[in-house]
């Protein structure tokens, strides 16, 4: 299944953007017609590559796991930054 493409030769292999390919790497969400694209340019059955893991993909379960940690930490940075600059606001604001 190994083909040694990059994301970006992938999606211009299958007439995908680049944003859809990497949506069905990370998330596994894909509509009825990016998996035609995706099947028949990998020439893999459609059940076969619905019922794909990630390893098989190429992805360990490390990077997934390090995948979701980053976008929780992001999420936690944002939260954090903006109950800060609220505190702020309500503390210059009420002298």
């Amino acid at each position: 299944m190994a083909r040694g493409w990059t994301q970006q030769q992938l999606a211009e292999i299958a007439n995908l953007s680049l944003r859809t390919v990497q949506r069905v790497e990370n998330q596994s969400v894909a509509s009825n017609e990016t998996v035609s694209a995706l099947s028949a340019v990998l020439e893999i059955p459609r059940t076969e590559l619905m019922t794909l893991n990630a390893n098989q993909l190429g992805q360990t379960e490390a990077e997934r796991s390090m995948g979701r940690l980053l976008a929780a930490m992001v999420l936690l940075g944002a939260a954090l930054g903006s109950g800060i600059t609220v505190f702020f606001m309500v503390w210059l604001g009420g002298s």
